[in-house]
C-alpha cells in the first residue's frame, strides 16, 4: 500500500494539473524589469519633484491604456469609444465630490463602479457584428455621452465644464498640494494596485481562456470555454479601469469638461498602445511613458506642430516594424546580451531561514 501511494503521489506531481499550476505560479512571478521599473517610478518622487505634475499624467494615461490593453491585447476587441468609460469616471468623480462626499478613494470606487455598470450593459452590444461594426458602436457610445455631457449642463456644466469643486484629503489623511506630489504618489497606488490585479487576471485561468478566445472564438467554443461571458467580464473590467483613470484626472485637476469625452482621447490611448505594444500589460505603461515624454518634448520645440512629430514617429514605427525595434538588444556585445537575458529571467526567490 505504501509503494502504490507514493507511486500515485508521483504521478499526481508530475500530471498535466501539476505541470498547469506549475506554469500558472511561473507566468505571475514578478520579472526583474518590472521590479526595477516600480522602484524607479517610486525613486522620481524624490528625483524629480518639479515634474510631479507631468508624472502624474503619464501614470493616469498608462492605467487608461492599461485597461484598453485588456480588451484589445487578451480578448482581441478594438475600441474607438474607450475614452467614453474615463470620460463617465471623470464625471461621477466630479459630481460626485462636489454633491455627495468629497473622499477622492470613495469617489474612485464610484467612479470605477459607474463606468463598469456601462461597460457591463454596452458589452452586448460590442458582441454583436464583425470588428468594424464594434468600431463603429464604442465610436457611437463615446459620441453619444459627449454630446450629453454638452446638453446638460444643468448637472455637467456643459462647454464650461464642471468647477467649484473640492477634492478632501485621501483616506482623510493626506491633502493635495500645489506642487502635485500627493496626487502623483497617489496615481501611482492606484496604478500599481490595479496593475497587480490585472497580471493576476491575465496570468490566470481566466486570462488563458481570453487568449483562445482571441485566437478563435468557435474553436474556443469547442473546448468548452464560453467566449461571450468571457468578453463581458473584461470588458466590464476594462470599463472599471478606465473609470479609475478618468476619476484620478477629476481628483488631481479639481475640474472635468466635455474634452474627457472627446474622441481624441480613444484615439491616443491606441496610439499609446502602439507605441508600448499590446497584449503583455506593461505595454500600455511603456507606451505612456514614450508618448507623453514625446508629446512634452514636440510642444517645448515646435507647439504648433507637436502631433505631427508623433505622427512622423508612428509611421518609423510600422516602416521598420516593431518585431526590429523590439529586437534591439541583438545589436549588443554578446557577454551584455547574456547578462539582459539574465535579468529578465530572474525572479525573486522564497526567503531562507525565514518562518513558515
Amino acid at each position: 500500500m505504501t509503494v502504490i501511494g507514493e507511486t500515485t503521489a508521483a504521478v499526481s506531481s508530475t500530471g498535466p494539473e501539476h505541470v498547469a499550476a506549475t506554469q500558472l505560479r511561473r507566468r505571475n512571478a514578478w520579472r526583474a524589469y518590472e521590479i526595477v521599473l516600480w522602484l524607479v517610478a517610486i525613486a522620481l518622487i524624490f528625483m524629480l519633484p518639479s515634474k510631479a505634475l507631468l508624472l502624474t499624467e503619464i501614470a493616469i494615461l498608462a492605467l487608461f491604456a492599461v485597461s484598453l490593453d485588456l480588451v484589445l491585447g487578451y480578448a482581441g476587441i478594438v475600441s474607438l469609444g474607450h475614452g467614453a468609460f474615463f470620460g463617465l469616471g471623470a464625471y461621477v468623480a466630479g459630481l460626485f465630490a462636489m454633491h455627495f462626499f468629497p473622499e477622492p478613494v470613495t469617489g474612485l470606487l464610484v467612479a470605477g463602479l459607474v463606468s463598469g455598470l456601462l461597460g457591463f450593459v454596452t458589452s452586448f452590444l460590442v458582441l454583436r457584428g464583425s470588428d468594424l461594426t464594434r468600431l463603429m458602436t464604442t465610436l457611437g457610445i463615446a459620441l453619444m455621452l459627449a454630446e450629453l455631457a454638452n446638453q446638460m449642463a444643468w448637472l455637467t456644466g456643459g462647454a464650461d465644464g464642471l468647477s467649484g469643486f473640492t477634492v478632501g484629503p485621501i483616506l482623510g489623511l493626506f491633502e493635495f498640494d500645489l506642487w502635485g506630489r500627493t496626487g502623483y504618489i497617489y496615481s501611482l497606488v492606484v496604478l500599481f494596485l490595479a496593475t497587480w490585479a490585472a497580471r493576476r487576471i491575465v496570468n490566470s485561468p481566466f486570462g488563458l481562456s481570453l487568449k483562445a478566445v482571441q485566437g478563435n472564438r468557435v474553436r474556443a467554443a469547442m473546448v468548452g470555454v464560453p467566449a461571450k461571458s468571457r468578453i463581458v467580464v473584461i470588458y466590464t473590467i476594462a470599463a472599471v479601469y478606465a473609470g479609475f483613470a478618468g476619476a484620478l484626472l477629476t481628483q488631481t485637476t479639481s475640474f472635468v469638461s466635455p474634452d474627457v469625452l472627446a474622441f481624441h482621447r480613444s484615439a491616443d490611448v491606441l496610439l499609446v498602445l502602439v507605441l508600448g505594444g499590446v497584449g503583455y500589460l506593461y505595454g500600455g505603461i511603456i507606451g505612456a511613458i514614450i508618448f507623453t515624454l514625446l508629446r512634452d518634448w514636440f510642444s517645448v520645440i515646435t507647439p504648433q506642430y507637436w502631433m505631427f512629430w508623433i505622427g512622423l514617429v508612428l509611421v518609423i514605427i510600422v516602416m521598420v516594424g516593431r518585431e526590429n525595434i523590439t529586437r534591439w538588444h541583438t545589436f549588443l556585445p554578446a557577454p551584455i546580451q547574456r547578462a539582459l537575458a539574465r535579468a529578465a529571467n530572474w525572479r525573486p526567490g522564497p526567503k531562507i531561514g525565514g518562518g513558515q
